[in-house]
């Protein structure tokens, strides 16, 4: 790939979903668009680029955008941050819930990939809200992995990391053609809503606050006045007192935003606004 070829790459790139694509990204960006290139039957990056330019190349953009924004991950990624989440902010809001006349506990999935993160984050809230009903709502840019999310089907090899009794609990063992798969159970997909978004160009489905959001291993694709647009944009989507978790490689502390450190990686707005 040349230099000229990547420059128009990840100019496209950004300008459709602001992911910054350092010079230090050329190499997995040329293996990346190695799978569009065989997936278009064309024989080199330039014809590639070519057809990013032509008439109707809308659905070809949008599968570069999934290519160059996949990113790895597993149930419980993180695991400290559900920790967190089960032992001290759920047991906060629920007792704040009466007085803040709050019916249900909202979280938002921000970044959902292919679904791990909202399903560890519904079998958690499963686990710990019995008396409190609650709702997540997940978002990515991606329509591919919106849609295996939505499938909610999984490999054994992912599954068998989790515990023998949340195995049995949330998931379906496959058989016949579907042995060595997993899905979850119908009960625990039903409290999760699926969404297609850009998150520096729209908003989440739902107008009401959320006590959580988890955007996580996303802001490490932007460029630092992108990253503090979305904490701030973030920032403004939760309720006071609600909490913001980003990735453990990820820190705010370069950027202006309103929310407080509360531990690494997690951020809170607070209960009352200065």
């Amino acid at each position: 790939m040349r230099e000229s070829e990547f420059d128009f790459i990840r100019s496209l790139v950004y300008e459709r979903s602001r992911i910054s694509l350092s010079p230090d990204k050329r190499e997995l960006v040329s293996a990346r668009l190695g799978k569009r290139l065989r997936a278009t039957k064309l024989s080199s990056v330039s014809d590639y680029c070519r057809l990013l330019q032509s008439p109707g190349a809308e659905a070809e953009l949008s599968n570069l955008i999934d290519a160059i924004s996949t990113n790895h991950t597993f149930f419980f990624r993180e695991q400290a941050h559900f920790d967190f989440l089960r032992n001290t902010v759920l047991p906060e809001m629920q007792a704040r819930a009466p007085k803040e006349r709050w019916p249900r506990f909202h979280l938002w999935s921000a970044a959902c990939s292919s679904g791990e993160e909202p399903y560890s984050i519904a079998i958690t809230l499963a686990q710990t809200l019995t008396t409190w009903p609650w709702h997540i709502q997940a978002t990515d840019i991606s329509h591919r992995v919106l849609a295996k999310a939505r499938d909610a089907i999984y490999r054994d090899e992912t599954v068998s990391r989790l515990p023998k009794a949340t195995i049995h609990q949330f998931f379906q063992r496959g058989f016949g053609p579907q042995d060595g798969n997993y899905r979850v159970k119908p009960t625990l997909r039903e409290r999760v809503s699926f969404h297609q978004l850009n998150l520096l160009e729209g908003e989440p489905p739902v107008r009401e606050p959320f006590h959580v959001i988890f955007c996580r291993n996303v802001m490490i694709y932007f460029d630092r006045p992108t990253q503090e647009e979305l904490v701030n944009k973030l920032a403004r989507h939760l309720a006071p007192g609600g909490y913001l978790f980003v990735g453990h490689a990820e820190s705010l502390t370069a950027i202006r935003h309103p929310l407080q450190t509360v531990r690494p990686a997690v951020y809170r707005r607070p209960l009352a606004t200065p």
